[in-house]
Order: C-alpha cells, then sequence, then structure tokens
C-alpha cells in the first residue's frame, strides 16, 4: 500500500472515532465505567471551561543562561487551563480539546503529532457563583507534558465544586521541549506563582467571570512525576544540593532546604497535595542508584495532608524512590495508593483514539491496567481526600479508613437482604472483586 493512502486512512479512522466519541452517549475521559468505585461519577455542577495567559515577571530565563551570565532576567509565560462550576445546560457540555502526542525534541523518534479528544464543558461559559468562592487545585504535569493530559480529573473536581488549573510548564511542553533544567529551577515556582495570580484575580480582577470564584486559602498542588517533584519543594520540602548537577547551578538556590530565599517563596494558602509518582526520590533511572534530590529532614517540613498514587513497578520515580519519600513525610497526614504491577503513567487520560504507533502510547498507556479504569479510582480516592481534608466532609473518611491495606484480603460479606456482615472487610465504595490488585497505605503525622 503506498504511504500516502496509509497516512489518508490513518487520518479517517482517527476523525472517525473522534465523531463517534462525540456521539451523546459516546464514552468521554473521566466517565464512570461500570465498575467505577462509589465516588468517581461527576458532582452536581456542569463545568466550564477557559484558558488564561499569565505572565511572572522578572524570572531567571535559565536556558539564555552563559558562563558570563549564569542568571539572566526574562518575563516567564504560563498558559494554563481553568475548569470551575458554570451555569452551562447540560445540551452544552461538550467540548473538543487539542492535544499532541510526541516530542517536538525528538522529531524523528517521536514526531509531534497534533490530536484532537472530546470532553464535558462548555468553552467560557458563565461562573456559577451559587457556592463560591471555590476550592483551588493546581494540576502540574510531568516532564514533557501538556496541560490537557488531566481533563479526566479536572472535570470531575470541577463538577464537584472546585476550580482547576492546569498549567502548561513552559520549556516542559510536548510541543516545546527544554533542556532539563529549567524544569527543575522553575517547576515548583510556575506552581506557586499561578496559587498567587488565581488568588489575585479572585480578589481584584475586572473579569466577572473570575472575580469572588477562586479560594485560594485553601488550595491543593497535584503533581505528576516532576509536577509531583514541584509540589514537594512548594509544600515545604527543599531539595538538597544534588540537582546543582544538571546544570542550573546556583538558580536553584530559591526553592533550596535551609535557603531564606526558600523560606520566604513558601505560602501557606497550600492545604494539601496529591502526588502523582513524584520525581526525585531515586536517581536509578539516570545511572545514580541510590541518589536522592532530598535529605530526609526536608521532608520532615511537609506539614499538610498528602496523597500518594504509584505503580509498584514505576520505571521511573521508582517505587523505592516514592516510598522513601512517603516514609520520610513523618510530619504530614499522608495516604499512599498502590497500583500493582502499574508502571509510571498513574495519572493521565488514556491514549487518545489516534494513537497508532506503540511510541504515541509512552506519555498515557499501562500495559498491565486499563487507563479509564485507573482514572475513575483516581477521581474517587482525590473527591474523598479533598472533600475531607480542605471541604470538612467528615463523612469522607469512610472511603479513606480502608479495614485491609491490600485490598486483596479484604472479604465481601453480606446477608440475604444486601446488609453488610460482619465478616466484611471489603473498601468502603468498591464493588465485590473490583478493589483487586489495589493497596492503601495510611500513616498519621509522626509515624
Amino acid at each position: 500500500m503506498k504511504k500516502w493512502l496509509l497516512f489518508l486512512m490513518i487520518i479517517a479512522v482517527g476523525l472517525f472515532s473522534n465523531t463517534l466519541l462525540m456521539q451523546e452517549d459516546a464514552f468521554v475521559f473521566g466517565d464512570p465505567l461500570p465498575d467505577a468505585p462509589e465516588l468517581a461519577p461527576r458532582g452536581d455542577y456542569n463545568v466550564g471551561v477557559r484558558t488564561l495567559d499569565m505572565v511572572n515577571p522578572d524570572q531567571v530565563d535559565v536556558l539564555s543562561a552563559t558562563e558570563d551570565d549564569p542568571s539572566p532576567i526574562y518575563d516567564r509565560p504560563i498558559t494554563v487551563e481553568v475548569w470551575y462550576p458554570s451555569t452551562a445546560t447540560d445540551d452544552e457540555q461538550s467540548i473538543m480539546y487539542d492535544s499532541f502526542y510526541g516530542r517536538s525534541d525528538q522529531p524523528d523518534q517521536r514526531p509531534l503529532t497534533p490530536f484532537s479528544f472530546p470532553g464535558r464543558a462548555t468553552r467560557d461559559a458563565e461562573a456559577d457563583f451559587s457556592a463560591a468562592p471555590y476550592p483551588l487545585v493546581i494540576l502540574s504535569h510531568g516532564f514533557p507534558g501538556y496541560r490537557l493530559m488531566f481533563t479526566y480529573l479536572a472535570e470531575n473536581l470541577a463538577s464537584k465544586g472546585y476550580v482547576v488549573v492546569s498549567i502548561d510548564h513552559t520549556d516542559s511542553t510536548f510541543d516545546a521541549v527544554g533542556e532539563f533544567s529549567s524544569t527543575l529551577v522553575n517547576r515548583a515556582l510556575d506552581q506557586l506563582f499561578v496559587l498567587d495570580e488565581m488568588g489575585r484575580l479572585s480578589a481584584e480582577s475586572d473579569d466577572a467571570n473570575l472575580n469572588g470564584l477562586v479560594d485560594a486559602d485553601n488550595t491543593t498542588i497535584v503533581g505528576y512525576s516532576m509536577g509531583g517533584y514541584g509540589a514537594l519543594a512548594a509544600g515545604g520540602a527543599g531539595y538538597n544540593g544534588f540537582a546543582a548537577a544538571f546544570g542550573p547551578g546556583q538558580n536553584l538556590d530559591t526553592v533550596t532546604a535551609g535557603n531564606e530565599a526558600y523560606a520566604e517563596l513558601l505560602d501557606d494558602r497550600v492545604k494539601a497535595m496529591v502526588l502523582f509518582a513524584p520525581w526525585g526520590g531515586e536517581m536509578a533511572g539516570i545511572g545514580i542508584p541510590g541518589q536522592s534530590l532530598w535529605d530526609e529532614p526536608a521532608l520532615g517540613e511537609i506539614t499538610v495532608p498528602t496523597f500518594w498514587i504509584v505503580g509498584s513497578e514505576d520505571d521511573i520515580s521508582f517505587f523505592s524512590g516514592v516510598q522513601q519519600l512517603f516514609d520520610w513525610s513523618v510530619n504530614s497526614e499522608r495516604y499512599m495508593l498502590i497500583y500493582d504491577n502499574a508502571l509510571h503513567n498513574v495519572a493521565p487520560n488514556p491514549p487518545g483514539p489516534a494513537a497508532v504507533e506503540p511510541w504515541q502510547y509512552d506519555s498515557y498507556n499501562d500495559p498491565v491496567w486499563d487507563e479509564a479504569r485507573m482514572n475513575n479510582i483516581n477521581q474517587h480516592f482525590i473527591t474523598a481526600f479533598l472533600d475531607h481534608y480542605i471541604k470538612g466532609d467528615e463523612a469522607m473518611q469512610d472511603y479513606l479508613t480502608v479495614p485491609v491495606e491490600n485490598a486483596n484480603d479484604g472479604v465481601y460479606a453480606v446477608d440475604g437482604e444486601g446488609n453488610f456482615t460482619e465478616e466484611h472487610t471489603y473498601w468502603t465504595g468498591f464493588q465485590p472483586r473490583t478493589a483487586v490488585g489495589l493497596s492503601l497505605l495510611f500513616n498519621e503525622t509522626g509515624e
């Protein structure tokens, strides 16, 4: 078959798949599967979405640094996507998002390939202020990544009364991959800047759809991989000096433990964190086994509740590295959800319908777990965690307190009328046989 004909067929299949997915009853990323746990479905609000372009002034331009000028200054552009409770009607809850496969810095191995996928939100809809201000959730992608990798989670949380802001980290997106040193320096700085900017816009913006919308005093940072690396620093765990070996040198001082500038950077409006496979606890993947970007006392500086999610076979952040960071966070009331046999991709949407090459799956797929099922499980537990710790809903504790750490050891036991018996030890909110392969650890403050 001629290559041009094959190419046209691939495009046609992708367009046909997207058309099917946009049908009224078609599955959209984040929709609950039949085996979804109880808190996975959406909440009561319809969802609006908009794009904001922000500028963080007077930042170090890491990629322009030279020996003579190691810390040049520029105004750092940051694009974010914002999801929020809206007044849109049910029949307006249809959108197409534009994303990418591949990497701009690897045009031969992973050519940059745009694709579209559907969601359930309304572009630029009017905000619903009936229960405003809403707690803020900041989403931070990996390296490289994109702000639209988490629509399943962003739309879900917005429908439950949160304002969710997902960052395009400059120099770190699929379509504009820069040197890794920029990501090392800027990740936590970007997260805290977006927190500050969303708080400012809600307090003083002339935009009627933003003013009064956000409760920035109750902020959660959700970070995946390098986003988790940044979130830990944004939450109080300053890095040790080892990261300077990657090239940024003194530009990392601002986020280094013990530095006065770092202490001034921290923001007590961060009230919780969700950490998807945070990178930096184990450097075996780059040939430096046993090395961490933190020292143990630094993790002890985290005092807010944390929820950690990781695959037992993670080959990027490494389970042992994430486990060590979790164990060191002794002053955080914390949970760790473990997907048995999963690799690193425990956070993103599933691969979109246009993925026709193995490399296009790399940033989305897990070879063992169904990603749509993982999305539902993530939605369930993050809802319970945020509603409990951010909104103060004590009933959510039932979903976080599991009778047995390893769900495989749980027993689903009901009587003839469907009531749970004394033998019942299955996880709350899960149907029988649907928590297989999961473990949930819990450590109180001081443990």
